[in-house]
């Protein structure tokens, strides 16, 4: 790598200065830490007006916009949320309890799941309806899933070391959720390099985590690839975690010259440390036939749109691949439904950087697709060949693709969609499955078969599976069995604030009405439309009531933030 244009010195000192920290922090007392969460968590609500604002302006739209709700979940929210996840999880073991809770851990055979959401009775309340399951890996028992949790706070704790986090450029509390997973759940002292697209957010989070910085434990950094690489290869710098794409992770490792290929060939890698990352794919969105209502149709196709075009699709967990039965009569049902949402959307453009490329190569591919929003809005209506390039990559922009499969039962169309989605699809971070309560019901088996088959790390059910990197209690990563050779959607997982080991997913669950009708489908709840769904009227209100809420939880303040969600 050539650092004669970088300021190696500026660098050096930065890993210097934590480095000499590193100690300090791994003899920080548990009550200590729990003092530390308890004082940021304010600090996160002061400035989170301000963080959701530059989000905003940065993306081409006013704070005031409907679309900056989506700024308040992806920034202030996830981070008071997964803050207060892992508050909740820390003064459990202070008062001498085991992070998880005996009756939380389940043996089902040759498979241990662990009940990790709802959590407390706040999330029963705010997100009722809503669960969430940590499968352990085959072989796991309850014992050892409650035993080996934790152990940075039960007796094995990680020795005093300096973690690089590479940040994203894309959702904003990314990388400080990264920090406060090594800090936290690893042990470690963070270099925290901001990505050149949002590196706007640093102000915002150097106020967030003063205490840290003072101290020593957190520094930010600015600049590009050629700082990153000299930091991630740096010999003072510990552990490495990157979010982005499989290049990134590539070029890391095996270098970008004319050898590369052949180091990794021969497993020669340039950097050899602890890495681990999140590199996103190609999400499927399964849509399981059965008979649903009018009503049915419309929702789940602002499900569908919201987990395509929130934040414009750049998004690693973006529904890319709609999942669609060839001979269900709904199919063309809920397509015209999607068509009528995102004629319905407010205005806004794709802005990640190489988005208009992504998009371009699309319509390139297909010169018929259907356009929304001034043309930033794809919809390939059926694609058919899998060698498509909205089938073979992932397109970081607002593109959708139909692939439809035969199946004339939900459990024919289920073994297609599996195959489908684990043997073509690249990418193993996420999928999502739609099916209604009364069809799960009456094909049990072939729908756990299905949910058991999945190999994603998060698999949400009638639930976009980017929930899960929102809750903090839900681990986020790749399904296992990624290499450094084949590195796919990335190694480990993070946002795990009981701190499992052994993880193989968690499977999210949500209501597939909201609220009243789940009265008529079976499918109880008091949850109404989520505040994330992109066709929510009140969600910027609700969101920020929300954040307020997740900080500092009181009584007084659910009538108003009640009020808001039931109007959305």
């Amino acid at each position: 790598m050539n650092t004669d244009a970088l300021d190696t010195s500026l660098l050096d000192r930065a890993v210097a200065h934590v480095r000499g920290s590193a100690e300090s922090w791994s003899a920080t007392r548990l009550a200590e830490r729990i003092t530390l969460l308890e004082r940021l968590l304010p600090r996160v609500i002061s400035r989170a007006s301000e963080l959701a604002a530059a989000g905003a302006r940065a993306k081409g739209y006013a704070p005031d916009s409907p679309w900056t709700a989506e700024d308040w979940i992806g920034g202030p929210w996830a981070l008071a949320q997964n803050a207060a996840a892992y508050l909740h999880v820390l003064r459990r073991i202070a008062a001498g309890k085991d992070p998880v809770g005996a009756k939380a851990v389940h043996e089902e055979g040759e498979r241990t799941r662990v009940d990790v959401f709802p959590a407390t009775g706040w999330d029963t309340l705010l997100l009722n309806g809503f669960t969430a399951q940590v499968w352990m890996r085959s072989g796991t028992t309850a014992e050892q899933a409650r035993s080996r949790a934790a152990g940075e706070y039960r007796g094995r704790p990680g020795r005093p070391a300096v973690a690089l986090v590479l940040g994203a450029g894309n959702v904003a509390a990314i990388t400080a959720l990264d920090i406060l997973h090594k800090l936290f759940a690893e042990g470690q002292v963070v270099i925290a390099k901001m990505n050149p697209v949002n590196d706007y957010l640093r102000p915002h989070f150097e106020y967030v985590f003063a205490e840290f910085a003072e101290r020593g434990w957190v520094r930010f950094i600015d600049g590009g690839a050629a700082e990153g690489s000299y930091l991630a290869a740096h010999r003072d710098v510990d552990t490495v975690h990157v979010t982005g794409s499989e290049r990134t992770h590539d070029a890391l490792v095996w270098g970008t010259d004319e050898e590369a290929e052949q180091r990794r060939h021969d497993d020669r890698p340039l950097l050899d440390k602890p890495f681990s990352s999140e590199l996103g794919g190609v999400s499927p969105c399964i849509v399981v036939p059965g008979a649903w209502s009018d009503a049915d149709f419309r929702f789940q196709a602002e499900h569908v749109v919201t987990s395509k075009m929130n934040n414009s699709g750049h998004n690693c967990i973006a529904s890319q691949i709609l999942v669609l039965p060839r001979d269900w009569d709904g199919t063309e049902r809920l397509l015209a439904e999607i068509r009528r949402v995102l004629r319905e959307l407010p205005p806004r453009t794709d802005y990640y950087p190489g988005a208009a490329g992504s998009l371009a190569s699309v319509l390139a591919a297909h010169p018929q697709a259907e356009t929304f929003g001034e043309g930033c809005r794809v919809l390939v209506p059926d694609i058919t060949d899998h060698d498509d390039v909205l089938v073979t990559e992932e397109v970081f922009g607002s593109a959708l693709g139909v692939v439809r499969l035969p199946g004339r039962t939900p459990d024919e169309f289920l073994r297609h969609a599996v195959d489908f989605a684990n043997d073509t699809l690249p990418g193993t971070l996420g999928a999502t499955l739609i099916v209604h309560p009364r069809t799960e019901k009456t094909h049990r088996d072939a729908v756990r078969s299905a949910i058991a088959g999945l190999r994603y790390g998060t698999l949400g059910v009638n639930c976009w599976s980017a929930v899960g990197f929102l809750l903090g209690f839900t681990p986020w990563g790749a399904h296992p069995g990624h290499t450094r050779r084949d590195i796919g959607s990335g190694i480990g997982f993070v946002h795990n604030a009981f701190m499992l080991e052994d993880i193989e997913k968690t499977v999210l669950r949500a209501p597939f009405t909201p609220a009243p009708r789940g009265l008529v489908t079976g499918d109880l709840s008091l949850s109404p439309r989520p505040p994330y769904f992109v066709t929510n009227r009140t969600a910027l209100t609700t969101v920020e009531r929300v954040t307020r809420f997740t900080a500092a939880p009181s009584v007084t303040k659910l009538p108003a933030l009640l009020a808001s969600a039931l109007r959305g």
